[in-house]
């Protein structure tokens, strides 16, 4: 049953390697190479939103990508729109992985 309160934000949404038709959602200079799920929610949780361990899946396969694993996490909408949501969390992945890359 689809569960209209919530969003679900696959990690292919952020994936460089993946081309606009294969799913991925952000221009090329906010995605990153093979994001992890980690990253994911690190990224979400920085923009106030709350994660809990039921609203993980890392073994889910991408639609337009069933036959690799790729794993997606759900937010509830609380008002926001998608397109927003994934701008912002793509920032932040950005700019999470350039602090690790700095130490």
């Amino acid at each position: 049953m689809k569960d209209y309160d919530s969003v679900i934000i696959w990690l292919d949404y952020f994936n460089k390697n993946l081309s606009r038709e294969k799913g991925r959602k952000v221009s090329k200079s906010l995605a990153v190479y093979d994001p992890l799920v980690s990253e994911l929610v690190s990224a979400v949780e920085s923009l106030g939103h709350s994660v809990d361990k039921d609203q993980i899946n890392e073994g889910a396969r991408f639609p337009k990508r069933s036959h690799i694993k790729s794993g997606y996490i759900m937010i509830e909408k609380k008002g926001l729109k998608k397109n927003s949501l994934v701008k912002g969390i793509s920032e932040k992945i950005v700019v999470n992985r350039a602090k690790s890359k700095g130490r």
